[in-house]
């Protein structure tokens, strides 16, 4: 009686496998809702993986309160994607001593190696995404301090790139050249974190910097690479016949013509119903959102549940943990207690149960 997500085991296991061993160095990414699985269960499979034998030995997650839920469950080292302000506590020492902080401002840098000289970080540099990072004078002085600071440990250069906007090589060539004039202590910023590049992008700038190691940070991929290893149900919860005109639901919506209202499971505490802004700018999805509009205006809002094989309409908006569909007189009814399919955007859905078959 519930949203859940069933898994083809053998099937998502061999795309793990795949894909981390089609990258050497990877760092799997666990962060928000793990991609709709939890951060313990990725946590697990990362170790899976790691134990497996597979070139992974460390974990990224998305803040420093994430770190608690995947410490106990992956074993080797832990970065920290959003950078480290002076404001966040440092993690206790055993979990401290695993994790790679990222720092982003030289501000910041002078006060984590105050607070900690031995930490150890990644230094951001500003991409084209222009979201976090250092300017290449900025790189350059924090080499000058960590010169200072001998007992802290730089394991790289941080580079987040931007999603969808051409090649990355000429960017990133240009960024490592600004990052070996810094002349930072050690082994220095020879090992690159990126992320979002292609594998074509990665084997070229292998090729170009054999001195250098390249650690791509990937998520999406990895645990979702594979879709047709993932299947989402909600369970009919109930089934109400309607004539035109019949009243129903929170705020006594009238039926538009005779059929069924039905009760699924899945709501907005699970994300449905929710929508993030897309970053999809084509004609088509200009249309699309037009066309949703119209809806909107009559009552009639195109619902992620699909009924043999048909996207169905929302009665009502989603209530927090059922949502309302309205199934026109003709169509095939389902049981009480049957699965319908759901299809959801798994970056933002919290699911009941994760069922991993197999």
């Amino acid at each position: 009686m519930s949203l859940t997500l069933t898994v083809d085991g053998p099937r998502w296991r061999g795309h793990l496998e795949a894909v981390a061993a089609a990258h050497p160095g990877i760092v799997p990414v666990a962060k928000g809702n793990g991609y709709g699985f939890t951060l313990g269960r990725l946590a697990r499979k990362a170790q899976w993986l790691a134990d497996r034998g597979h070139d992974v030995r460390t974990l990224a997650v998305g803040t420093y309160d994430e770190l608690p839920e995947v410490a106990t469950r992956w074993h080797g080292d832990l970065l920290v994607l959003t950078p480290w302000r002076p404001w966040v506590p440092l993690p206790e020492p055993a979990t401290g001593k695993r994790v790679v902080h990222t720092v982003s401002r030289l501000a910041d840098l002078r006060d984590l190696l105050h607070a900690d000289p031995t930490a150890r970080l990644v230094l951001e540099r500003m991409t084209s995404m222009r979201r976090h990072g250092m300017a290449a004078r900025e790189l350059w002085e924090a080499g000058e301090l960590l010169r200072k600071h001998p007992g802290a440990r730089v394991e790289g250069l941080a580079l987040h790139l931007p999603l969808g906007q051409g090649g990355h090589v000429s960017e990133v060539s240009r960024l490592i050249t600004d990052a070996v004039g810094a002349d930072v202590p050690g082994s220095g910023l020879r090992t690159v974190w990126v992320s979002h590049l292609t594998d074509a992008e990665l084997t070229s700038l292998r090729g170009q910097y054999a001195d250098f190691t390249f650690r791509p940070r990937i998520g999406t991929s990895l645990w979702l690479g594979d879709r047709g290893a993932l299947r989402v149900t909600a369970t009919v919860l109930d089934v109400h016949p309607v004539d035109r005109g019949d009243a129903f639901g929170y705020r006594s919506r009238t039926a538009p013509k005779p059929g069924h209202v039905l009760v699924v499971s899945g709501g907005t505490a699970h994300g449905i119903g929710l929508e993030a802004p897309t970053g999809d700018q084509s004609m088509k999805a200009r249309a699309a959102t037009l066309a949703r509009g119209g809806l909107d205006a009559v009552g009639f809002v195109r619902s992620p549940y699909s009924i043999d094989g048909k996207q169905r309409l929302f009665a009502e908006p989603p209530h927090m943990q059922a949502s309302l569909l309205f199934l026109p007189h003709g169509s095939r009814v389902p049981e009480v207690g049957e699965d319908v399919e759901v299809r959801v955007r798994y970056t933002a859905t919290t699911f009941d149960r994760v069922v991993i078959d197999g």
